[in-house]
């Protein structure tokens, strides 16, 4: 081969790795199908579930029987997870509707909404938590200022390089910030799929586990619709994921706090609707409380 052909030959073998390259950039960030049955498969009692004929929504179903859940058929890597819920209505006490992001690993990282059911009258409370390599103790909890069995509200997750967002009709409810680098850990190396349940969390959900299901107000329906993931698919490596790029749109610097009007609606979801917060809880860690309180919240 001359040296004029081996040349041609080189910048073709450069091309190529290029445009693989972008291919699997390009790869790397998926906007969901909108289809539960494509992008969802059912986990825990296929009885209990139900989906539309056009696949755009979906109901759980808890009675003394069983509960239901689903998960993601793929996992991810950050980015954004929006889920549209209506929560059981009338008396829920006792049953925890769940949307959550799992590694589901021994050391797991985790990033949860919790619903916990409430006697009828009574406003649904929010819990949220994060998993970060087997530890959690991280509860916060809300009261939302609708009532969420009316209809459907969206929920979000934001999760990135720099911090994670917990939303509520785009409005922050809750962050936790990446401070890996201070010797707090932080979901950052482990996929994580989407998922749903509705189980029976009686022992504990409602005043301490005080308030048991009203097994005769069921069976107890929750529903799923309008869901978007726009996220990172695992590929087997964090690298693809850590990048900032415009398919990685959420690791961009502009995510990398709360705007100003996010920063106001924070502070007055905090004053008003926030009824505990584990970083307020001294009792609990006996005054120790964990490294990251120590930090602003953004």
């Amino acid at each position: 081969m001359t040296l004029i052909n081996r040349s041609k030959a080189f910048i073709l073998l450069i091309g190529f790795f290029i445009s693989s390259l972008l291919l699997c950039v390009s790869q790397a960030s998926v906007v969901s199908s909108g289809d539960f049955n494509k992008d969802f498969f059912v986990t825990w009692s296929p009885s209990h579930v139900n989906t539309s004929n056009d696949g755009r929504s979906r109901t759980l179903k808890l009675d003394q029987e069983s509960g239901a859940s689903f998960a993601s058929t793929q996992t991810f890597l950050f980015g954004q997870i929006d889920m549209k819920i209506k929560l059981i209505p009338g008396s829920s006490q006792g049953t925890v509707v769940a949307y959550y992001m799992t590694s589901d690993q021994p050391k797991r990282d985790e990033i949860d909404f919790e619903f916990l059911g409430n006697v009828n009258g009574q406003p649904y409370i929010l819990q949220t938590n994060v998993y970060a390599e087997g530890i959690d103790n991280r509860e916060e909890r809300i009261h939302l200022w609708f009532d969420p069995t009316k209809d459907f509200h969206t929920y979000s997750i934001l999760w990135n390089i720099h911090q994670i967002v917990f939303m509520v009709d785009q409005v922050p409810i809750r962050l936790y910030r990446n401070h890996a680098d201070k010797g707090v850990a932080y979901p950052r190396l482990q996929p994580m799929n989407v998922q749903a349940s509705l189980w029976n969390g009686e022992s504990w959900a409602t005043r301490g586990g005080h308030d048991k299901i009203d097994w005769s107000k069921g069976p107890f329906v929750a529903s799923f619709g309008d869901y978007k993931i726009d996220a990172c698919v695992w590929k087997g490596s964090p690298k693809l994921c850590n990048a900032e790029s415009n398919e990685n749109w959420w690791n961009k610097n502009d995510f990398s706090s709360l705007t100003r009007v996010q920063k106001r609606w924070f502070k007055w979801v905090r004053k008003y609707h926030l009824i505990y917060d584990y970083c307020q809880d001294y009792g609990r860690f006996n005054n120790k409380l964990p490294k990251e309180c120590n930090f602003p919240k953004y």
